[in-house]
C-alpha cells in the first residue's frame, strides 16, 4: 500500500490540497478544546496524539532491530503486552528525555557515534562494519520511514537513561549483614513436606444430573456458541528459486519488485465491479484454495505465517479482499470463498461441553476447599506443638518428602560428573514460591496446580556452609546490588510518570 501511494503522491498532494481548503475554513469554527479523536493520552500537561504513538512504535522496533534489549527491558518491561509495550516504551521515553534535560544530562556527538558503532547489526568479527551499516542505513531505516538521524537519537537515549541510572545507583549500597541474612535466604537448604491432593481422587465424588445441565445451558447460553468456519482463496507473489538465494540489496529489490505488483492487483481489487477470478487470469496468477476451517484448528495452507490465519477472519462478504501480507519471500492475497457464521448452540449439542464445565468446576472446588481444610489443620497442629509427621499420621493423610533444596542455584558450586542429573521434583517453582517466607514449622496455603494441588510444610531450614557463602559472596553482592538498584530505579520512574501527569485514553 504505501509503495502505491508514493507511486501516485503527485496526484495525491494535489487531492489533499483541493480538499484541504473547504475543511480549513470549516474547521476555524470549531472549539479547539474540544477532545480530538487522534489524542491517545496526556504528558506534562499537553496533549500525545496518534501520530506521536505510532512514531514511538516505530522507533521501538528500530532499537529492536538495532539489539538494544536492555534499553527495551528498562522502558517497557513491565508490559504484559506487545501493544502494552509499545504504550509503556513511549511514556516513559517521554518522562526519561524529560528528566534528563531537567537535570542537564546530554551525550556529546563523538559519545552518540560511539555507541552507534556498537549496534549489533552494524559488526562483524573485528568491530565496526562499514559497509553492514551502509546497507542498514539504505534497506532498514527507509522501511520504517527513517533515517540515520534516529540511530543517532536512539543512542542518545541509551546514554542518557544509562547516566540516570548511574546517579540514582549511587546512593544504593548493600550492608554486610543484609547481604548474609539474604545469602541464606537464597541458598539455604530448605526440607519440605509435601500433601499432593489430585483431581482424579476426587473424580468419583462428581455426580451431575439433568438438571445441572440444563441449569448451566440457561446460564451460559450466549457463551455456547459453534466455531465460525470459513474458506479462502489466495494467492501469491513469490521469489523464485533462484532469487530467494540472492542477499542484501539485491534481494530487497526483488521484493520490491513484487511488492509493486502485488499493490498493482490489489489497486485492481478495489476498484469498482472488480472479480477476484477474473483479475487472477488478468495476472496469469494460479488461485489456490483452502478447505473449511476454524481459528482453532486452521487449514493447513496457512500455517506458514502467523498472521494468515487472524487475516482471514478480518474478512467479510462486504469487504472479502485482503491487503498484501507479506510472509516468507513473497507477498499473500486472500479472498473469502465461504462463511459459516457461529450460532448458538442447543441443548443437545452443547451438552458435551456443558458436563465437561461442570465436571471441572466441581472438581476445583472440591480440592480446593479439602486442601484449604488440610492446611488449616495442618497449621493448627504445628502450632500445638506436634511434630508435621506425627500431625500427618493423626490425619490419615500421606506426605512426600521433597529432596532438599535451595530457593536458588548456586552457580559456584561444582559439579559432580560421576553422579546422574538431578531431577526436580513435579510443581517445584510453585513449592519454592510457597515456602519461601515461611518459617521453620509452618504451612503454606493451598497451592492449586495441574493436577489438582499442594500444601507445603518447611520442616528445617539448614544453616549454609560458611566456605560457601565465603566463595559465592563476591558474585552474590553484586547481582543483589543491581536488583535493589533496579528497584530503586522502576520506584523512581513511577515517581516521575506520576509528577509528569501521564494519563492514557482509551482507544
Amino acid at each position: 500500500m504505501i509503495t502505491t501511494l508514493r507511486r501516485h503522491r503527485q496526484w495525491l498532494m494535489w487531492v489533499i490540497a483541493i480538499l484541504a481548503i473547504p475543511f480549513c475554513f470549516y474547521f476555524t469554527k470549531t472549539d479547539f478544546s474540544a477532545p480530538r479523536t487522534d489524542r491517545v493520552g496526556t504528558i506534562y500537561d499537553r496533549p500525545v496524539t496518534r501520530l506521536e504513538l505510532q512514531r514511538n512504535v516505530r522507533m521501538f522496533m528500530l532499537a529492536r532491530q538495532l539489539g538494544m534489549l536492555t534499553f527495551l527491558q528498562d522502558l517497557a518491561g513491565n508490559a504484559t503486552s506487545e501493544n502494552g509495550a509499545y504504550t509503556e516504551f513511549m511514556w516513559n521515553r517521554l518522562v526519561v528525555r524529560h528528566e534528563a534535560e531537567a537535570l542537564g544530562v546530554r551525550a556529546s556527538d563523538a559519545e552518540v557515534a560511539g555507541v552507534v558503532k556498537t549496534f549489533r547489526p552494524f559488526r562483524n568479527e573485528t568491530g565496526f562494519d562499514m559497509g553492514k551499516y551502509n546497507e542498514f542505513v539504505q534497506t532498514a531505516l527507509p522501511s520504517l520511514g527513517f533515517d540515520e538521524s534516529q540511530l543517532e537519537e536512539l543512542a542518545a537515549d541509551q546514554l542518557a537513561l544509562a547516566r540516570l541510572k548511574e546517579l540514582l545507583a549511587a546512593g544504593v549500597q548493600v550492608p554486610a549483614v543484609e547481604s548474609k541474612e539474604n545469602y541464606e535466604q537464597a541458598f539455604g537448604k530448605l526440607n519440605v513436606a509435601v500433601v499432593r491432593l489430585r483431581l482424579e481422587d476426587f473424580a468419583k465424588e462428581v455426580k451431575i444430573n439433568d438438571d445441572d445441565i440444563a441449569k448451566y445451558y440457561e446460564g451460559h447460553k450466549t457463551q455456547l456458541q459453534s466455531e465460525e468456519k470459513r474458506k479462502v482463496e489466495f494467492v501469491t507473489f513469490a521469489l523464485s528459486d533462484q532469487e530467494k538465494k540472492l542477499t542484501g540489496r539485491e534481494r530487497v529489490d526483488a521484493l520490491q519488485k513484487l511488492a509493486d505488483r502485488a499493490n498493482d492487483f490489489e489497486q485492481a481489487l478495489s476498484e469498482k465491479g472488480s472479480d477476484f477470478h477474473a483479475l487472477t487470469a488478468k495476472f496469469q496468477l494460479p488461485i489456490r484454495a483452502t478447505g473449511v476451517f476454524t481459528q482453532a484448528a486452521p487449514d493447513p495452507q496457512l500455517n506458514g505465517d502467523p498472521q494468515l490465519v487472524p487475516a482471514a477472519f478480518q474478512l467479510t462478504q462486504q469487504d472479502p479482499n485482503s491487503e498484501p501480507l507479506q510472509v516468507a519471500d513473497g507477498f499473500c492475497v486472500l479472498h473469502l470463498n465461504g462463511l459459516e457464521p457461529a450460532r448458538p448452540l442447543s441443548l443437545d449439542e452443547a451438552k458435551g461441553k456443558v458436563t465437561e464445565a461442570i465436571r471441572n468446576q466441581r472438581l476445583h472446588e472440591m480440592v480446593s476447599n479439602k486442601g484449604a481444610e488440610i492446611a488449616r489443620r495442618i497449621r493448627d497442629s504445628l502450632k500445638g506443638g506436634i511434630p508435621a509427621e506425627k500431625a500427618f499420621e493423626q490425619m490419615g493423610i500421606k506426605a512426600e518428602m521433597i529432596p532438599p533444596f535451595s530457593l536458588a542455584e548456586n552457580e559456584t558450586a561444582k559439579p559432580e560428573p560421576d553422579k546422574p542429573p538431578k531431577v526436580d521434583a513435579p510443581d517445584l517453582p510453585l513449592i519454592k514460591s510457597a515456602v519461601g517466607d515461611l518459617d521453620p514449622g509452618d504451612a503454606s496455603e493451598f497451592i492449586p496446580t495441574e493436577s489438582g494441588g499442594l500444601v507445603a510444610v518447611l520442616e528445617k531450614r539448614e544453616p549454609i556452609d560458611p566456605a560457601q557463602y565465603e566463595q559465592g559472596k563476591a558474585i552474590f553482592d553484586v547481582r543483589f546490588l543491581r536488583g535493589k538498584r533496579t528497584v530503586v530505579f522502576y520506584e523512581w520512574l513511577r515517581d516521575r510518570r506520576h509528577a509528569a501527569g501521564v494519563q492514557q485514553e482509551n482507544s
